[in-house]
This record gives structure tokens, C-alpha cells and sequence, in this order.
């Protein structure tokens, strides 16, 4: 019997992807391992091996398409003695998606809006299968799942079903002050209708584009921030750097202040154990090592490759890591499992002249520190008298639901005398 080979799921959040290539064709006969094509998530481009034997019989889904659900059909694989007769009426290959000429579609058109209807089959009683990316769409628009009919396997509601949907006005007598409805932001028609009279070029979002829109928008909107800020003075830490780079040239190993940074933050995580930890919903979940992230910007978003056991690395050894991550970011190459997880995470625009900034949470990560530039400055030094020092601003934001403020005062004290005295870091 014909085996459809089907969309999978090469994250935990993904919910659709792009088909970039096909790396066999109809006929080719495959083994299991042998890799069938190129598969873009929002992340990283990974190759999509064949689990099954068999020759291919049909390929379902062309390349280029993107929006495939998981779980869609992208090929039919024939087993031995099966030919193409025994796959029946299977649908055409789908042609990848086609940019319309601007006087075919002028950007002010209003796209329609998704009808919403009660999936065939399913009672006021029924259970309903969504993701939960959905369901938290769905739970902020003020949306009735039960309303929605679900495009993904099995009628399963995906976040494009909530997306495009509104919420059913409630009755006028049972709406009052208190309950109503937080403002809307304007739609892409109302925004283009507003520039209609000006020259611009419309830039559709990818999908590494959408998934931080909807990530950071859910963070800032159920996310307690509160914000803590420190001071760091880092001539002891550029002496100490510039000395162990000296010793450090014959291997090739050059550190920067960025893995101090990672080293001295890893370490105040194990000072204060309680920091060390993520929101889990109904839950605190308190991690033992140190998986640190740390955010890389690249060409339309960023990555956050995680740093795993980092209180136990030496800083060579996190430098060389880091690097390698970084450089694998910028092509998007990692793996899922490189930049999943952590507790804690470190944004750094002090090599872009930044000197204070505030970064945003990424959930479920407790904490993210945010890193300035180091700058000379007057200060009073311990005999009391006016000195000069090359001193950095860093802001610690925290989820208040993980860490309170005492609690995370205590942590950026650890990660300022981690800094401050950095041969500590060493013992």
C-alpha cells in the first residue's frame, strides 16, 4: 500500500514550513537514512531523511512552497511491486507561491477576512484539538475556539486559524467599562490606505519574521518585567584579559569581554541557585547547571545559540564554542536542540556603541541581561578621591513571577563582583 511521506515536525514549535528543495525525483528508489529534500523553518534550513524503503512515486509538494503544515503530505512513496496506478486520484504537485504584479494586486486591496465556523461534527461539549500557541492567540483576541474551524491534521487549530479571526461582539447589555475590549492594532489594509499617496515597498514577513513578532508580543503582554540596573567597572577585567591573551596567542585563542561576560554570569547563577530558573505556567522550574544563551544578531532577526554547562567551561573553551555558534547562526545552520532551552540570557549592543538599552524576556527564560558600552568616566574610587575608569551599564529585565527584586539585586551583585574581580571566575 502506497506510504504518504508527510510534513514533520522539526521543532517542537513549528507548526509549517517551507519545502526549499527536492533532493530526489519521481522514480528514484530510496533506503531509509538516504535524504529525500531541504526543509526551511523559521530558524535554520535541515535536511529531511526517508524513514521507509521504496521508490518515489510521487511528489505531492513542488519546490519553493511555503505555509506546509506539519503532518501535510509532500510525496507518496510505493513499496515493492506497487507502481503509480495504486496511488489513484492524488493531487498535482502544488506550485510554490508566485509574487503578484503590483497593478494585478495594488497593496491597498483588502485581503478577505477567514470565515468562522463551527468545525463539522464537533458539540458544545465536544473536546477541541488546538496547538498551544494557538489556544494563547486565541485566549488574548477573546476568541471561542469551539468557533473556529481548524485547517491543520485532523481539523487541529493552528495559529493561522486565530490569526485572522475576531472575536463575537458579547451582547449589549452584558458589555461595561470593565470588560471592554483592549484596542486593536490597524490592520495591513488600514496601514497601506494610510500611505497609499507615498512610495514604498512592501516587505512580507518570513517565517524567522513572524515567529519573533509573535514571541516578543506575547512576552511584553503576559510577561511581568521590572528592570534592575548596575554599574561595572571593567579596567581590572581588561588588564587581567589583555594578560591571558597574551598567553593565549600561540593557540589562537583570542577572548573577548563577551565570554567573561557569559563566564561571570554563569557562575552568579550557582552564587544565586534561585535565579537559575524558568516559568513553566503553573510552575517554577529551578535548573542545576548553567545553560546560558546568547543573543546573535543576523541578516532579518537573531538567533539565541545556548551555552550548555557554562559554569563548568573554561573561557577558551566557551570563547571557541561561541564563536562557532555565532558563525553557524549567521548561516542558519543550527540545530534545534543548539539554541532551545536555558534559563538566562545575554544581549550585548556595547560593540555597536549602545550604552544602555533594556532588553525583552524570552520565555520561558527568567531573566535577560542587557549589555552596554564601556566607557571612561570620573569616578570616586576607594580613597575617596577623583579617578578615571572605564565603566559599563548593564540592565538586568526579570520576569517577576520567577524572581523578585531582592532576589535578582543579589544576582546582578554576583555578576558585578564576578567582573570586577575576574580572577575569581578562574578558581
Amino acid at each position: 500500500m502506497p506510504i504518504d511521506i508527510l510534513m514533520p515536525a522539526l521543532s517542537p514549535t513549528m507548526e509549517e514550513g517551507t519545502l526549499a528543495k527536492w533532493l530526489v525525483k519521481e522514480g528514484d528508489t530510496v533506503e531509509s537514512g538516504d535524504v529525500l529534500c531541504e526543509i526551511e523553518t523559521d530558524k535554520a534550513t535541515m535536511e529531511f531523511e526517508a524513514v521507509d524503503e521504496g521508490t518515489i512515486g510521487k511528489i505531492l509538494v513542488a519546490d519553493g512552497s511555503e505555509g506546509v503544515k506539519v503532518n501535510e503530505p509532500i510525496a507518496v512513496l510505493l513499496e515493492e511491486g506497487e507502481s503509480a496506478d495504486d496511488i489513484g486520484a492524488a493531487p498535482a504537485p502544488a506550485a510554490a507561491p508566485e509574487k503578484v504584479a503590483e497593478a494585478e494586486a495594488p497593496a491597498s486591496t483588502p485581503q478577505p477576512t477567514p470565515a468562522i465556523a463551527r468545525p463539522a461534527g464537533v458539540s458544545s461539549g465536544e473536546r477541541i484539538f488546538a496547538s498551544p500557541l494557538a489556544r494563547r492567540i486565541a485566549a488574548q483576541k477573546g476568541l471561542d475556539l469551539k468557533s473556529i474551524q481548524g485547517s491543520g491534521p485532523k481539523g487541529r487549530i493552528v495559529k493561522a486559524d486565530v490569526e485572522g479571526a475576531t472575536a463575537q461582539p458579547a451582547p449589549a447589555a452584558a458589555v461595561t467599562a470593565s470588560s471592554a475590549p483592549a484596542p486593536q492594532s490597524a490592520s495591513a489594509e488600514q496601514v497601506m490606505a494610510m500611505y497609499a499617496d507615498r512610495e514604498f515597498e512592501e516587505m512580507p514577513l518570513d517565517g524567522m519574521r513572524k515567529i519573533i513578532a509573535a514571541r516578543l508580543t506575547e512576552a511584553k503582554q503576559t510577561i511581568p518585567h521590572f528592570y534592575l540596573r548596575r554599574e561595572i567597572q571593567l579596567d581590572a577585567l581588561l588588564k587581567f584579559r589583555s594578560e591571558i591573551n597574551k598567553g593565549l596567542e600561540a593557540k589562537g585563542i583570542k577572548l573577548s569581554v563577551n565570554d567573561f561576560i557569559i563566564k561571570a554570569c554563569a557562575s552568579a547563577l550557582q552564587e544565586v541557585p534561585d535565579c537559575n530558573a524558568v516559568w513553566a505556567g503553573d510552575r517554577i522550574l529551578k535548573l542545576k547547571p548553567s545553560d546560558v544563551a546568547v543573543a546573535v544578531a543576523i541578516e532579518g532577526g537573531l538567533f539565541t545559540p545556548v551555552l550548555r554547562d557554562a559554569e563548568s567551561r573554561t573561557l577558551s573553551s566557551l570563547s571557541v564554542e561561541m564563536k562557532d555558534l555565532a558563525a553557524r547562526a549567521k548561516e542558519r545552520k543550527l540545530a534545534p536542540h543548539e539554541y532551545q532551552g536555558g534559563s538566562f540570557a545575554i544581549s550585548n549592543l556595547g560593540m555597536m556603541g549602545i550604552t544602555n538599552f533594556d532588553a525583552v524576556i524570552n520565555p520561558p527564560h527568567g531573566s535577560i541581561l542587557a549589555v552596554g558600552a564601556g566607557q571612561k568616566m570620573p569616578v570616586v574610587n576607594a580613597d575617596g578621591e577623583l579617578d578615571i575608569a572605564t565603566v559599563m551599564s548593564v540592565t538586568l529585565s526579570v520576569d517577576h513571577r520567577v524572581i523578585d527584586g531582592a532576589l535578582g539585586a543579589q544576582f546582578l551583585a554576583a555578576v558585578k563582583n564576578n567582573l570586577e574581580n575576574p580572577v575569581t571566575m578562574l578558581a
